[in-house]
């Protein structure tokens, strides 16, 4: 006597799968006698859970569940697509909000030569492109605290070089053995080229 195939436990049954995906429980996977529905168009006040699936369904809505450990559980009616895209939408906004920015440091000395000042130019303008901030500094070392002018003329010069891309925040100003400028990233302003 041949038996029929056993589908395997709770793999291929799609219902299943669906509330180990979602977030929130929502309709039919609300399973407790009562719930209490706050939200717009409701008496606020604890429903049996069919009055409150009726209620969703009547209003052509879903019932979701958004505060589970409630007693009973708290629940509003709204459209869940539209719920989960708000949340997403405010989740993208709040980490592009929070993107900290970062100081970069690009150290000279009193005797760079050209070349050397160069490549530290364009590393600096890649930092601030990027939003971050740079801390730009000259080292003195020994003796070579008595070339000072030298020191605030090439972070001055530094300062020209990066009028594009970014803010010098104050004058050269000394600390122990190094001189330092700061310089925040301007805000990237995209311009339309204009046909006549």
């Amino acid at each position: 006597m041949a038996f029929p195939p056993r589908a395997p436990r709770g793999a291929f049954n799609p219902r299943f799968r669906k509330e180990q995906q979602q977030e929130h429980r929502t309709n039919h996977m609300i399973r407790v006698p009562e719930v209490r529905l706050v939200g717009e168009n409701i008496e606020p006040k604890i429903y049996p859970i069919a009055d409150a699936l009726k209620l969703a369904q009547d209003q052509q809505l879903d019932l979701v569940e958004i505060s589970p450990g409630a007693n009973p559980p708290v629940c509003k009616i709204i459209d869940y697509n539209k719920f989960l895209y708000d949340e997403k939408k405010k989740k993208k906004e709040m980490k592009a909000k929070s993107k900290t920015s970062e100081v970069k440091e690009v150290r000279f000395t009193p005797n760079t030569d050209d070349h050397d000042f160069e490549f530290k130019c364009k590393h600096a303008e890649k930092f601030l492109m990027e939003g971050n901030k740079v801390k730009a500094h000259v080292q003195f070392k020994g003796r070579a605290i008595m070339f000072k002018e030298r020191g605030e003329l090439l972070l001055l010069k530094f300062a020209d070089r990066l009028k594009d891309v970014g803010a010098l925040e104050g004058m050269p100003k000394m600390e122990g053995k190094r001189m330092l400028v700061m310089f925040a990233p301007k805000s990237q302003k995209k311009t339309k080229n204009v046909d006549k």
